[in-house]
């Protein structure tokens, strides 16, 4: 297996709270995905929301998926003021959330 050419993909997984309409929902899905223009160092923006049979979602209802070129990318994202900016605000609108970042890796059979 091999670790593609430091690639870092920025999952998160949330649920929103009771309450917060799916309007409000679509405008938060806007801006997250506006970051991607105004942040250098994020390269790709896709989001959906969980349609698993399985029923192991835990609650969580969206998943929102970011790629960075390196670890020093998400943490230049993490830092930069339009992403704090858009995690103060949406943050009190979640019921909760998982974040993890991780390298791809290709499985060479």
């Amino acid at each position: 297996m091999e670790e593609s050419n430091g690639e870092v993909k920025h999952l998160v997984l949330v649920k929103f709270k009771d309450g917060v309409s799916e309007e409000q929902i679509e405008e938060y899905i806007k801006q997250f995905a506006n970051l991607v223009n105004l942040v250098p160092s994020m390269k790709a923006f896709r989001w959906g929301k969980d349609v698993s049979v399985d029923n192991l979602h835990q609650g969580f209802t969206h998943v929102f998926e970011s790629t960075f070129e390196s670890t020093q990318g998400v943490a230049e994202y993490t830092a930069h003021p339009d992403h704090v900016k858009f995690a103060d605000a949406i943050m009190p609108q979640l019921e909760k959330a998982v974040l993890v970042d991780f390298k791809p890796t290709k499985v060479h059979l």
